[in-house]
C-alpha cells in the first residue's frame, strides 16, 4: 500500500518535471510573439485620460483572460479532432491584423478632421476597449497555437497544463508591463514630489530619474503607436509566410523581419483598399439619400 502511494508521488513528480521543462520550451517559442504582442497592446491601451488608464487596462486584461479561456480548450479540441482547421483560423486572424495595421497607417496619413486623441465619453471608451480585446484575441490565437505546437506529441494532460500556464503567464506578463508603461509619468511625478526638498546624491539621482520618466512618457506612447502598428503588420505577414510556403519562397531573399513587414503591408493594402472603397461608396449613397 505504501509502495503504491510513493509510486503515485513519483508519477506526479515526473509529470511536474516534464511540465516545467515543456513550459520553458513553449515560453521560449512564444517569446518572439510576445514582443509584438506587448507593442500592440501598449499602443491599444494608451490614449485614455490619466484617471481612466488603469480601469481601461484592467477591462482589456479581463477580456484577454476570457479570450484565453475560449481559445485554450478550442485549440486543444481542434488539435485532437480537426488539426487542419488551425491554419485557416490563423490566416483569417492575420488578415484582420493586416487590415487594422493598414487602417492605422491610412488614418495617420489622412487624418479625419477634428478627431479627438482621447475617448471623450463612455461609448468611445467601450469601443476602443472592444477593439483592443478583438486584437488581443487574434494575437492570443498565435500564442496558444505556438505553445500547443511545442507539446503536440505530449500526453493530453501535459498539453493542457503547458498551454494553460503559457497563456496565463503571457497575459500577466504583457499587461503587467503595459501597466508599468502607461503609468510611467505618474511614477516619475511621485519621485519628484517625494525627493523635491531632500539633499544628497541619491535624492538628486532620483529627481533626475523622475524628470526623465515624466519627459519620456509622451515620446514612449508616440513610439509605441508606431511600433504597435508595424508589429500588427509583421505578425500578420509572419502568419501568412509561415503557413503558405509558396509565399515564403517568394520572400525568402529578404531578411525575416523585413519579409514579414512587406507581406503584412501588401496583405493589408489588398484588404483595406476595397473595404475602404465600399465604405466610401456606401457613405456617399447615404448622404445623397439624406439630402
Amino acid at each position: 500500500m505504501t509502495g503504491g502511494f510513493f509510486a503515485v508521488l513519483d508519477d506526479i513528480a515526473a509529470l511536474l518535471d516534464d511540465t516545467a521543462s515543456m513550459t520553458k520550451v513553449a515560453a521560449k517559442q512564444v517569446g518572439g510573439v510576445l514582443g509584438d504582442d506587448l507593442a500592440v497592446n501598449a499602443e491599444q491601451a494608451s490614449g485614455f485620460r490619466a484617471d481612466r488608464e488603469l480601469p481601461v487596462l484592467w477591462a482589456i486584461t479581463k477580456g484577454s483572460f476570457v479570450n484565453k479561456l475560449i481559445l485554450v480548450p478550442l485549440a486543444l479540441l481542434l488539435s485532437a479532432f480537426a488539426p487542419w482547421a488551425i491554419a485557416p483560423i490563423l490566416l483569417l486572424g492575420g488578415a484582420y491584423l493586416a487590415f487594422e495595421g493598414a487602417e492605422k497607417i491610412y488614418e495617420a496619413l489622412f487624418p479625419h478632421g477634428d478627431e479627438e486623441e482621447q475617448p471623450t465619453n463612455e461609448t468611445d471608451e467601450k469601443a476602443k476597449v472592444s477593439s483592443a480585446i478583438r486584437t488581443d484575441f487574434i494575437l492570443s490565437i498565435e500564442i496558444v497555437v505556438i505553445a500547443l505546437g511545442t507539446v503536440a506529441d505530449e500526453p493530453l494532460l501535459t498539453r493542457i497544463v503547458v498551454v494553460s500556464i503559457v497563456a496565463i503567464l503571457a497575459t500577466i506578463g504583457v499587461y503587467g508591463l503595459v501597466a508599468l508603461m502607461v503609468r510611467l509619468d505618474d511614477m516619475g511625478l511621485a519621485l519628484l514630489r517625494r525627493y523635491d526638498r531632500r539633499e544628497g546624491a541619491l535624492a538628486k539621482v532620483l529627481r533626475t530619474t523622475g524628470r526623465w520618466m515624466v519627459a519620456a512618457m509622451p515620446k514612449l506612447i508616440r513610439a509605441l503607436s508606431y511600433i504597435g502598428t508595424f508589429a500588427m503588420l509583421m505578425v500578420a505577414g509572419g502568419i501568412y509566410l509561415h503557413n503558405l510556403h509558396a509565399l515564403e519562397e517568394i520572400f525568402a531573399p529578404l531578411p525575416a523581419l523585413l519579409a514579414d513587414l512587406v507581406m503584412g503591408l501588401a496583405l493589408g493594402g489588398v484588404i483595406f483598399v476595397p473595404v475602404e472603397t465600399l465604405l466610401h461608396i456606401r457613405k456617399t449613397l447615404r448622404s445623397k439619400k439624406e439630402s
